[in-house]
């Protein structure tokens, strides 16, 4: 019986990887943890929504419903997955928990699951998403019981907090909406991080993602100067989140934070505030501890590869930030890079 290639994920990755893989006709499953298609976006903040109008937010196949130039919500777009699967009819397996990947003794893979069972695969494909777990910097360690602490994961909306003031770290486009959410429970500071740039979110009526699409630069390679460029800025549309529009809604915008004691937090300007929640808007890292293959992970534990392919003959990537282009981080990215990994397996396969 041939063995399939493994999809690891059945967020929109995993589920481009399977259209592609369903169109060459190469026998494959998905499998995902979550008990259901989309919980990975369910289990966000409820207020959450793309920031990608619905035009540029669908998988190759299947347009997303609804008005093309606004946004889809979290739940909207959740339910959106679970359609393709169904539409596609692509073999997904839910509640399997990874624990270990592991190379087999004739070339292939066997996966390990937390129920006991086991998967051998010819080939892997990672989709876990570059949003694994939210980032919590030293500097938590030293706020006290006195202060909430809350990110991106744990965070929901603003009935699940206490009175008093709210610190927000981070000011990339989550970090942002949340603020702006929690205003108008609490008083909110908001710290930032890296100078950020914002672009507008619409030019002579289009949006700015037509405009980058349009001029390719969606599609500049990564280590192109464009490509460069874009990495660096690390730019997202203004929906009314720029620094002066924070600030008219009454939110209180600081710079880095540097130290924390009890309660009380002290920022780079030398201000500092008391603080009765935190929440942590500073990024996501990796969970690769199921990976158990020399030469996948760097020393750090980072996923190693090269435009979606990893040194070790086999395994492949999709929905990895920058792995091929800025679109790749994006919903946008998923097909292009889908057909492009399967395809590049197609190829290994042949070579002798």
């Amino acid at each position: 019986m041939e063995r399939p290639v493994l999809v690891i994920g059945a967020g929109q990755a995993g589920l481009a990887a399977g259209y592609h893989l369903k169109n060459a006709r190469v026998p494959f499953v998905i499998v995902d943890g979550h008990r259901r298609v989309g919980d990975s976006w369910r289990e966000r903040y409820d207020s959450l929504s793309l920031f990608t109008s619905r035009q540029f937010s669908a998988l190759p196949g299947l347009d997303l419903a609804g008005n093309r130039e606004l946004y889809a919500s979290r739940d909207e777009f959740a339910d959106y997955l679970e359609a393709y699967v169904t539409r596609f009819r692509l073999p997904i397996q839910l509640g399997r928990r990874l624990i270990r990947l592991s190379k087999a003794g004739d070339g292939g893979f066997e996966a390990a699951f937390d129920d006991g069972s086991r998967i051998s695969a010819s080939e892997v494909i990672v989709a876990t998403g570059a949003f694994q777990v939210a980032l919590v910097p030293k500097v938590a360690a030293q706020f006290g019981h006195e202060a909430l602490q809350l990110t991106t994961e744990t965070y929901r909306n603003p009935n699940q907090l206490p009175d008093g003031p709210v610190l927000v770290v981070g000011d990339g486009a989550s970090g942002r909406d949340i603020a702006v959410e929690v205003r108008q429970r609490q008083p909110v500071l908001l710290a930032m991080g890296k100078p950020r740039k914002l672009f507008p979110e619409r030019v002579l009526g289009k949006s700015i993602w037509w405009w980058l699409n349009l001029f390719g630069l969606l599609r500049a390679p990564a280590e192109s100067r464009i490509g460069r460029k874009l990495r660096q800025s690390d730019a997202f549309p203004d929906r009314d989140r720029s620094i002066e529009s924070l600030a008219k809604r009454g939110i209180r915008v600081l710079p880095r934070l540097i130290e924390a004691s009890g309660h009380a937090a002290r920022f780079a300007d030398g201000t500092s505030a008391v603080i009765r929640t935190v929440i942590w808007a500073v990024g996501y890292r990796d969970d690769a501890t199921w990976l158990d293959i020399e030469d996948a992970k760097g020393p750090d534990g980072a996923l190693l590869h090269e435009a979606g392919i990893s040194p070790v003959k086999g395994i492949y990537f999709v929905g990895r930030p920058w792995q091929r282009n800025r679109a790749s981080a994006l919903i946008m990215g998923a097909g292009p890079d889908g057909e492009t990994i399967v395809e590049r397996l197609l190829s290994d396969r042949a070579k002798p």
